[in-house]
């Protein structure tokens, strides 16, 4: 029987958040307390805001319902090893749709994992080899999780960092924001070394630790994190415009584009028109659309237009075709 009342709701809640019906009867039991400690339980975790619903009969039952607000999980030793290597997972490759929320889970997650599970999900994620498109640098999850925790809780972080032309510095910041491309994660941070905005691709990022020191953060010189990357790419590297027609509808392709490529606009409800811009190489953008599942038409620019009249031509003679993509 478990005397401990804080205990015994927590192992109360734990059976709870299982997807079935519990009968009184069962959990009395299973609990080593009468129906009754079992009812007044249940009337404890509905004052914490739990939304457990009761259903009459000869036993009665009890479930956990989906409520207005997200009750604190209990998680058993095995689902919270399962949830923490899928998020290390999705962080360390930036997966088109995994973001900063993600990581700022993992980041709870891991630091109130026992050391004997936190060993379990290192191990697991040495043994296994996640697929993935391969074109995104990879990143360590101890790494997003240490920048998530100082952005979530404005603190100062210090870290080294490699630029792209292999130059070692070491960096002092005020973290903002952690965006992902889909391809990569970036941190916007203030740096206070050189007393400007700037971004840094985190695989690039090494030994990083929160100071401890907090601070106020600063007026973005952007609308969004998003935004002021964007710009700041585009400022290092040269951009071209693009304007692609799909044959799909515009939910269809915003829900597979990233979203500064633009804002795609319906034509009809079963197509719809992109006029965007990219730093990437037309190479890289003629596969990204050529992956779309659907129809499409490049109209400019000319190097795009040209490009993927030749990938066709190229794919086409890879099967056997003879016939030249037009």
């Amino acid at each position: 029987m478990t005397t401990d009342t804080p205990a015994r709701l927590l192992q109360l809640l734990s059976l709870l958040q299982t997807p079935r019906e519990w009968p009184g009867g069962e959990l009395a039991d299973r609990l080593g307390v009468s129906r009754r400690t079992v009812r007044r339980d249940i009337d404890r975790l509905r004052e914490l805001g739990y939304p457990v619903q009761a259903t009459k009969g000869a036993d009665g039952g009890y479930r956990l319902i989906a409520g207005k607000a997200m009750p604190p999980l209990v998680l058993d030793d095995e689902e919270a090893v399962a949830i923490a290597v899928g998020l290390r997972a999705g962080a360390g490759h930036a997966v088109e749709g995994v973001d900063e929320a993600s990581v700022r889970a993992l980041a709870k997650l891991e630091q109130v994992l026992p050391s004997r599970l936190r060993h379990r999900v290192s191990t697991l994620q040495a043994a296994t080899t996640p697929l993935t498109s391969g074109d995104g640098a990879t990143v360590a999850p101890e790494t997003l999780t240490v920048m998530a925790s100082a952005v979530a809780g404005q603190e100062r972080l210090r870290f080294a960092y490699r630029s792209g032309d292999g130059t070692d510095s070491r960096r002092h910041c005020e973290p903002y924001r952690l965006v992902s491309t889909g391809r990569r994660w970036y941190l916007v941070a203030y740096d206070l070394d050189r007393a400007d905005w700037r971004t840094f691709r985190v695989d690039r990022v090494a030994e990083p630790f929160a100071t401890g020191a907090r601070f106020t953060p600063r007026e973005l010189p952007a609308g969004s994190a998003e935004e002021y990357l964007k710009q700041s790419m585009y400022r290092r590297q040269e951009s071209y415009e693009f304007y692609v027609t799909f044959a799909a509808p515009v939910e269809f392709i915003a829900a597979r584009l990233p979203r500064w490529f633009g804002t795609p606009e319906p034509i009809d409800e079963h197509s719809c028109r992109l006029r965007g811009s990219s730093g990437d190489s037309v190479e890289w953008l003629a596969v990204r659309l050529a992956v779309l599942d659907c129809e499409f038409t490049v109209h400019e620019p000319p190097e795009l237009v040209g490009y993927v009249r030749e990938l066709g031509s190229r794919l086409a003679r890879a099967t056997g075709g003879t016939t030249d993509v037009r």
